[in-house]
């Protein structure tokens, strides 16, 4: 079996690409999951605010590796009846801790968009939008409090989503072909 990590800044597409991984019989772990459950646990309103906040307690109780860590016995769980697809891997660390585990079937796809495309994208998201200055942000918040680039640099795999959807998803389904 396999686990397949998405890595890439906010707003470039991983959650479209991993539901095309989905579609193929791979089960979605999706670390922000982990996020909403803490703040529905606590009662706060998702937000930027919030979400970073819950963020960087969990990263300061666990490490880097926090969401990794802690998506542990989902992925093992998976694992057990189908390949994985993650979804939305930040640091460095966790792409670490996965790969010490999953050695040689861990496989990284980075999904890259410009900051313009991502940012209107953002501020047209219906769930958890962000205006310009929050998402400008996150992208530094990302690239100097969590160490994301690392990941993206060491993809096994990659996919430029500067256009359409329907793009995005071919492009997803050669890298599926390009794994079986």
């Amino acid at each position: 079996m396999k686990v397949v990590a998405i890595v890439g800044m906010t707003g470039a597409g991983k959650s479209e690409v991993a539901r095309v991984f989905e579609e193929h019989g791979f089960k979605r772990v999706r670390f922000g999951d982990i996020t909403d459950e803490e703040l529905n646990n606590r009662g706060l309103e998702p937000n930027e605010q919030n979400e970073r906040r819950i963020r960087e307690e969990l990263r300061s109780k666990y490490g880097m590796a926090a969401y990794a860590k802690l998506s542990l016995p989902r992925i093992d769980t998976s694992l057990k009846s189908s390949n994985v697809v993650v979804d939305g891997l930040y640091s460095w660390e966790e792409y670490t801790l996965l790969k010490k585990r999953y050695g040689k079937d861990l496989k990284l796809l980075a999904v890259w968009s410009s900051p313009a495309t991502r940012h209107a994208r953002l501020g047209r998201r219906v769930k958890r939008p962000l205006t310009l200055e929050e998402a400008a942000s996150r992208d530094k918040s990302e690239i100097e409090n969590i160490n994301k680039g690392g990941p993206i640099a060491m993809a096994d795999f990659a996919i430029v989503n500067e256009n359409s959807l329907e793009k995005l998803r071919r492009e997803t389904k050669r890298v599926l072909a390009a794994l079986t």
